[in-house]
């Protein structure tokens, strides 16, 4: 049976994406990779919006329930009051380049899962780098280890040379 509003080619994308899913511990992605990618259905966020993290949090749960063999799943969430300004964790962000926002926030959160934080910790790992990637041109780091510590525990996203 096909999911209401996937034409055959989505379900198929989504029958393949749904295999590869049975081999993974750990699930990052944005509002619209678990949806479309795993047929999850979930909020509808504009370009310009204010988020409710409860309604990812029942998408979350939904994927979990899909691919209980999953042990972590996490997703990205900001408010976007402009091209330039975001707010995230109730830290106002400057922003210079979005681009590699969301691939920041993984591999910080990754960077913390594997070098033993707890996943809270992990988490806060990926926000500030995902943030801080954001303070930057193009979609490459540019931030130290130290400074994505220093902002996960609260300080500025301001770079200290």
């Amino acid at each position: 049976a096909r999911a209401p509003g996937l034409d055959a080619t989505t379900m198929r994308a989504v029958e393949t994406v749904a295999r590869i899913v049975e081999n993974v511990d750990v699930l990052v992605g944005n509002e619209e990779d678990l949806q479309k990618g795993l047929g999850i259905p979930g909020p509808e966020v504009a370009a310009k919006s204010k988020l409710d993290p409860s309604a990812f949090f029942g998408m979350i749960d939904q994927v979990v329930k899909k691919h209980p063999k999953v042990k972590i799943v996490a997703t990205t969430l900001r408010e976007v009051h402009s091209t330039n300004r975001h707010s995230n964790l109730g830290k106002e962000l400057d922003v210079l380049d979005r681009v590699g926002g969301g691939d920041g926030f993984a591999s910080g959160f990754f960077y913390g899962l594997l070098t033993g934080e707890e996943p809270e910790e992990a988490v806060k790992l990926g926000w500030a780098h995902g943030a801080l990637l954001t303070t930057f041109p193009g979609d490459t780091t540019m931030a130290t280890v130290e400074q994505v510590r220093a902002f996960a525990k609260g300080g500025s996203a301001r770079i200290q040379r």
